[in-house]
């Protein structure tokens, strides 16, 4: 492995010997310049990891190197070192971009941790990590053994997406097998406890009923209001826990969170089911039949969201709740600017409702696209692709004005997805639905030990549209498909994102209340 290569530039060169003998000891090789032009010369004609620079120099100051450094190399890191405590040179530098910032007399140690700090970050990230998740390794295996009700899921599941990031930091890629290895565990523990848990949930028959897509407006959101907050929810569709986690970083600098939990989606995790439920404050066949002309059955050629703002203000109404409220769709650039632009009238509502749709039309792409199936290749990749996004989207141009405001924010979601990898065999009529995650059909042929299935979907407040019809979900990585043109349909769904089915990816969801750092 090379030696890190160091140019240090000083008018005064001779009299850090000392230090530069130290810092080679060290491993570092060390170039030396004592003006300006002449560093500028070796950076442009060789290789350097970093520079050294002083700032007070005869001729070229140490800022105007700086300036010229940065645009032979902007990605070259600079420290800057000076005698002078002056606030000035200070932010000049530091908005000129520069690593470090050090004061003389600086000691040996002072700058073997700025290079290290620099220089070696990533190295030790990753060693530090690494080390870390293998004392937690066995730790976190015994928990997702041990894990028999919600709260220890949802504890598991929090744990797995930490050591995700962190170790998405590191460069050890073993590291990062073996947690998808326990992740993959934890997901068939998690698939087997909501085929025992999910319909004593439904059917009022288990008091450890964890917080379900019909009681969110009830139990978290009016609540806010009932006690005289303007409340902004933001719902963005086909929001994950880490695809949050990597885009929270964007707001901390303007918002203070009040409340960071999950809750959980049910069944099916579809924007059909899942996000009608949140709104109306009832399961689907409860939609289905109190309000029959608001309910869209999969057979139906026409929107399935269409109702979502009447079916929030019925629920309203049978809560005896009477905010003032505005609710809005965003589903392509044209509605998200004109969300922006219209940010002062907003500020008259009680409760403004927002249905961002971008991760979602993503997912979609995902599978439909094939630059896009490039450019979210895994879920890191999926992960850095939202983060940009949202860095450029109006959405985040939209929060930091509301962050000027004495508001609260609720950002959550209906449901999330899975990268699907897993075929399993079925065999359906023409009216099956056709999700890859679950299917709803009358003539349903399958290996019941592959799937979770519920026969009667009353069992389940679910919609029924037939006799027969009964429904059947896809767990962990898996997804649906036909015997007919089996390899050709496996390989093109492989590794989309998908949703619908049993997953703590689809199932336990962000709920997050914010309040602006005023």
């Amino acid at each position: 492995m090379n030696k890190p290569r160091i140019l240090w530039t000083d008018d005064e060169i001779d009299l850090l010997r000392p230090h530069i003998l130290f810092l080679q000891s060290k491993g570092y090789e060390v170039v030396t310049a004592t003006n300006g032009p002449d560093t500028l010369e070796l950076v442009k004609n060789q290789y350097f990891d970093l520079v050294l620079l002083d700032e007070n120099m005869p001729g070229l100051s140490g800022l105007e190197v700086l300036t010229q450094l940065k645009q032979i190399n902007g990605n070259l890191p600079v420290v800057m070192i000076t005698r002078i405590e002056d606030e000035h040179i200070m932010d000049s530098a530091i908005g000129s971009k520069i690593a470090d910032y050090l004061i003389k007399p600086v000691n040996p140690n002072q700058i073997l941790l700025s290079l290290k700090k620099n220089l070696e970050t990533r190295k030790l990230i990753t060693r530090e990590t690494t080390s870390a998740y293998r004392m937690e390794f066995r730790n976190l295996g015994e928990e997702i053994n041990r894990a028999s009700g919600y709260g220890d899921w949802e504890a598991v599941y929090k744990k797995l997406v930490y050591w995700e990031l962190e170790l998405e930091r590191s460069n050890d890629a073993s590291m990062y097998d073996i947690l998808g290895m326990q992740k993959a565990d934890a997901g068939a523990g998690f698939s087997r406890f909501i085929r025992n848990s999910y319909l004593t949930w439904i059917q009022g028959k288990n008091p450890a009923k964890p917080l379900m897509s019909p009681s969110v407006f009830r139990e978290k959101i009016l609540p806010l209001t009932d006690s005289g907050n303007k409340v902004f929810v933001v719902l963005i569709d086909n929001l994950r826990l880490d695809q949050w986690q990597v885009m929270s970083s964007l707001l901390g600098e303007y918002y203070m969170t009040e409340s960071d939990t999950l809750y959980c989606s049910i069944l099916p995790t579809a924007t059909q089911y899942a996000r009608n439920a949140l709104f109306a404050g009832l399961m689907p066949g409860e939609i289905q039949a109190r309000y029959p002309s608001l309910w869209v059955s999969e057979a139906e050629e026409k929107p399935k969201n269409n109702n979502e703002e009447e079916l929030l203000r019925l629920q309203l109404t049978r809560l005896g709740k009477k905010p003032r409220l505005y609710f809005d769709k965003v589903t392509h650039l044209k509605s998200a600017r004109k969300l922006v632009d219209n940010f002062s009238n907003l500020l008259s509502y009680d409760l403004v409702v927002i249905v961002y749709n971008f991760i979602d039309l993503l997912a979609h792409a995902n599978t439909e696209v094939e630059m896009i199936k490039e450019l979210a290749v895994d879920d890191k990749a999926y992960r850095s692709l939202i983060l940009s996004w949202f860095r450029h989207s109006p959405l985040f141009d939209f929060l930091k004005l509301l962050a000027a405001k004495n508001v609260r924010l609720v950002i959550t979601t209906d449901h999330g997805s899975i990268r699907v990898s897993n075929p399993v065999k079925i065999v359906g009529d023409r009216k099956t639905s056709v999700n890859l995650r679950y299917k709803m059909g009358k003539s349903l042929n399958y290996n019941p030990r592959e799937v979770f299935e519920i026969r009667d979907p009353a069992d389940a407040l679910l919609p029924r549209s037939e006799i027969s019809t009964s429904f059947i979900f896809g767990m962990n990585a898996d997804f649906f498909a036909y015997p007919n043109n089996y390899n050709q349909y496996v390989n093109y769904y492989r590794n989309t994102y998908q949703h619908g089915g049993i997953s703590m990816e689809e199932m336990l969801v962000p709920f997050i209340i914010m309040k602006p750092k005023l």
